[in-house]
């Protein structure tokens, strides 16, 4: 009997991993290229992250501001980024989005609209003018549902509640993947000539994070232990705006298309403290007091925009201070009011609750809080990683042949921050590019035979905690870890604490390889949570080592130790890979030049 005789054997052309807005995108244009294509999601379909982006959808339509194009946009996200950005995508992003809209529109995404038919667009925060396809506070929602009904027509095949424990190579390249199914422990080996991953962040290595349990960093680690290169891992964004309040719902998001609506930012004294500190960079576009600012909200082209629509890394840090200053709201965070906008409008409840649905129920139903005229108090929370999968910015492949990356596992469009709703656009635009390429590139692809040795190897790390039934609590060590970047690798950080977290790190590995669990394969949570660990260590490790390594402030990296950007760190992206040792090394690699028309454009803009 071989040894493939002991597995669940599937083949296919592409193999996508994850099943949301990327991935859906990427199998949807892989099966329209001829290949026949697969999807595995770690949970169930539907339930994908995507669906908790509310705000909307980045693309340079023109719908409510006429002056808004392609070139401002991608100002706006290499300004945004700290021009540490893949300016390749930048552009393909900034092209392609208004096109990906539409495409979507076509296949169904009903969007709010203007009053002469268009699709509706709002202002969020970092972006010039409001730029924003949405559906009410859904968006992310109705963009999983468009996808999901038009891929079923696509013949994909779907593997839910499957994870993937590590991606197989041969000759240098990846012909495919092996896991097991959540509910009956079995082990299974999908064969395929291309491999996209499409599986999102790491937010489950913090301990407040909006993200949701599968947010464990896995195609970041499952990419760095298969050869390819990490970039950018030191920047996460910690959205200034989670849910504080109850404990069992601290971390959940909270729009900002709130603040895009009209809402603001308070401390406990009242006081509007987002005008107490706006960079240099941004004076000349920023509100100088509260009535230009509502002017924007409403609409007025020549008003400047409310403080509280700064990119999202500088509001986090201003709420950061508000806190530690003693001027927090009673459990830790600060005010966020849309209902002032009552003395201004009439009929205000009842708008509110048409621009903001979900987050009316949300507060009603978790908090007990009627965000029409009550001030919801909110906090940063992990949210979203800049870093991941080093990929080729027009065909998203990896530096490892045959293995592809689209959406936030991924790295390069944001550079140093995301402006808000540009996952959503990123998510479209280069799951389309990554499906394209994954399709050519398996068509042509060889067939190698799959390597015995690598994967009795695999599967016997897998079953490991098996044999140490009197093992370490695997839970124990995952919550160590998250308080331990929390507090070490956080918001703002320093040499010392980060240190200080290698070091915690460096033992939760040890801790890691004892950790056991009892009991058998099926429905044994406490084994995905130990086999979750590798991912979790090998994405926090790359996060403390980057950030040590970049020494100085930009984007979602603030250091305390050096508060101010640096000119010569403004000349590289960081490089994380898997040494021949097995240690995870670092490589400063040289940004390209901005190409002469987009650096005339970034000129212009400014």
């Amino acid at each position: 009997m071989s040894l493939l005789d002991k597995y669940i054997v599937t083949e296919h052309e592409v193999l996508v991993i994850g099943a949301g807005g990327a991935g859906l995108r990427a199998a949807i244009e892989s099966s329209a290229h001829g290949a026949k294509t697969a999807v595995i999601c770690k949970s169930l379909l539907g339930k994908a992250h995507t669906v908790m982006a509310e705000g909307g959808v980045a693309a340079a339509m023109g719908n409510v501001d006429d002056r808004d194009n392609w070139e401002v946009h991608f100002s706006d996200t290499m300004r945004g980024g700290g021009y540490l950005n893949n300016q390749v995508m930048a552009e393909h992003h900034a092209r392609e989005a208004p096109a990906r809209v539409r495409e979507l529109e076509a296949w169904g995404a009903v969007f709010d609209r203007t009053k002469d038919g268009k699709i509706l667009q709002r202002n969020f925060g970092g972006h010039r003018y409001p730029r924003l396809a949405h559906v009410g506070d859904r968006t992310g929602l109705e963009m999983i549902r468009t996808l999901q009904d038009h891929g079923v027509h696509q013949g994909l095949d779907v593997y839910m509640e499957m994870t993937v424990v590590s991606l197989l190579t041969s000759g240098g390249r990846v012909i495919g993947a092996m896991g097991y199914d959540r509910e009956r422990g079995r082990m299974r080996v999908w064969r395929a000539g291309a491999v996209v991953l499409a599986t999102g962040g790491i937010g489950k290595a913090y301990r407040i994070t909006s993200n949701s349990w599968e947010y464990t960093g896995d195609g970041q680690s499952l990419a760095y232990h298969a050869g390819a290169e990490l970039m950018d891992m030191e920047f996460v964004q910690f959205h200034p705006t989670g849910m504080v309040w109850p404990p069992s719902v601290r971390g959940l998001l909270v729009t900002e298309g709130v603040r895009g609506e009209g809402g603001v930012l308070r401390n406990s004294e009242g006081r509007r403290f987002m005008f107490d500190e706006i960079p240099e960079l941004y004076k000349n576009q920023v509100a100088k007091d509260e009535e230009e600012g509502w002017r924007y909200v409403c609409g007025d082209k020549n008003a400047q925009r409310p403080p509280e629509l700064l990119t999202r890394d500088h509001v986090a840090r201003c709420i950061n201070r508000e806190i530690k200053e003693g001027r927090g709201s009673p459990h830790g965070g600060v005010f966020l009011d849309i209902g002032w906008i009552k003395e201004r409008i009439p009929n205000a409840q009842a708008h509110i609750k048409k621009k903001l649905p979900s987050m009316y129920h949300q507060f009603m139903q978790l908090a007990g809080v009627d965000i029409t005229t009550e001030a919801m108090e909110v906090g940063p929370t992990t949210h979203y990683v800049m870093g991941g999968v080093r990929v080729c910015g027009d065909t998203q492949m990896s530096s490892v042949p045959g293995l592809f990356a689209a959406g936030e596992v991924a790295a390069g469009l944001h550079g140093a921050n995301r402006l808000g709703g540009n996952s959503l656009s990123d998510l479209l635009v280069f799951g389309q590019r990554a499906g394209e390429h994954a399709a050519k590139f398996a068509k042509s692809a060889k067939s190698d035979a799959i390597d015995s040795q690598q994967l009795e190897a695999e599967t016997k790390r897998a079953l490991e905690p098996f044999e140490r039934p009197e093992g370490e609590n695997p839970y124990a060590i995952q919550s160590d870890l998250q308080n331990s970047m929390q507090e070490l690798v956080g918001i703002v950080r320093t040499q010392k604490e980060m240190e200080q977290a290698l070091d915690v790190i460096g033992k939760l590995k040890v801790r890691s390889a004892r950790a056991g669990i009892s009991g058998h394969r099926e429905y044994n949570p406490g084994w995905h949570t130990a086999l979750d660990l590798r991912n979790l260590l090998t994405v926090s490790e790359a996060i403390t080592r980057s950030a040590l390594e970049r020494k100085e402030s930009r984007g979602a990296q603030f250091r305390d130790d050096y508060p101010s950007r640096s000119d010569e760190c403004s000349k590289f992206n960081i490089v994380t890979r898997k040494g021949a040792d097995g240690s995870m090394q670092l490589e400063h690699r040289p940004l390209s030049p901005l190409r002469a028309d987009l650096a005339a454009i970034v000129e212009k803009m400014k």
